[in-house]
């Protein structure tokens, strides 16, 4: 079994608002993890950030909305979500927030999408499955994306000796 470090850290990085499973998934492959059991991991890990961030949107969210520095953090952050969103939701409903969050680009991921979906009113329910669908896609592009990396890289190397 691999270093138990590296999984950890794969799933720490699928839960985290900067890299989600972008960043998770090349992190696994560098390391040696094979595709499927970290496509698996960050995928599973990077969905339950819909349902976490909905109930830390529910809860806690109006407890920290009191202190200014958070209000100002959040406020920022909602806009720039909102911003992204609206046309998608506008023109595909609750698929153009799947849309959004299976574009693997910075700052489309699940946190952004059940963000927006939750400013723009989308019910709950909708919104878990549009993100999670989002966060599978993604998952596919990203896993496909770096293992054709990996196959031109070796395909490089092989040429170089």
């Amino acid at each position: 079994m691999k270093n138990i470090t590296v999984y950890f850290i794969t799933i720490f990085l699928s839960i985290l608002p900067i890299s989600e499973l972008r960043g998770a998934i090349p992190y696994a492959a560098a390391n040696q993890i094979p595709w499927y059991t970290a496509f698996v991991i960050a995928v599973l890990c990077n969905a339950m950030v819909a349902p976490i961030c909905w109930i830390f949107l529910s809860t806690l969210h109006k407890l920290f909305l009191k202190m200014a520095w958070y209000k100002h953090l959040f406020e920022r952050f909602i806009e720039r979500a909102r911003t992204k969103l609206h046309n998608k939701v506008e023109r595909w409903g609750w698929l153009g927030i799947t849309v959004f969050v299976a574009i693997p680009l910075p700052v489309t991921g699940a946190w952004t999408g059940t963000l927006g979906a939750w400013v723009l009113g989308i019910s709950k329910r909708r919104t878990m499955f549009a993100v999670m669908l989002g966060v599978f896609i993604a998952g596919i592009i990203v896993t496909a994306v770096v293992q054709l990396g990996i196959q031109a890289l070796s395909l490089f190397t092989k040429e170089l000796h």
